[in-house]
C-alpha cells in the first residue's frame, strides 16, 4: 500500500461525496416536478382534455435538473472508479 494508493482513495471518496451532495438537490427537486405534472396529466385527462404536445416551464426545468442530477453522478462514478484503480495498483 503506497502513497498513490492512498492518493487515489481519498480523490475517489472526495469526489463520491461531491457527486452525491450535487445530484441530492437537483434529483429530489426532479421528483417533485415530475409528480406535479403527473397530477396534472391525471387532472387533465380526467376533465376530457387533451395535452398538447407543447413543452411547458415544467418540462424543461425537468430536463434541466435531470441533466444537473447525471452530470453529479458522473462526478459520483469516476470517484468509485478511482477508488477501484487504487486497489488494483500494487
Amino acid at each position: 500500500m503506497g502513497p498513490l494508493n492512498i492518493a487515489l482513495w481519498a480523490a475517489g471518496v472526495a469526489l463520491i461525496v461531491l457527486g452525491y451532495t450535487r445530484a441530492r438537490g437537483p434529483w429530489a427537486r426532479y421528483q417533485a416536478l415530475k409528480q406535479e405534472d403527473a397530477n396534472v396529466a391525471r387532472y387533465e385527462a380526467w376533465r376530457g382534455g387533451l395535452r398538447g404536445g407543447e413543452q411547458t416551464g415544467a418540462s424543461v426545468a425537468m430536463q434541466i435538473l435531470r441533466r444537473q442530477a447525471q452530470q453529479a453522478g458522473l462526478i459520483a462514478i469516476t470517484g468509485f472508479v478511482l477508488v477501484f484503480v487504487g486497489f488494483l495498483l500494487r
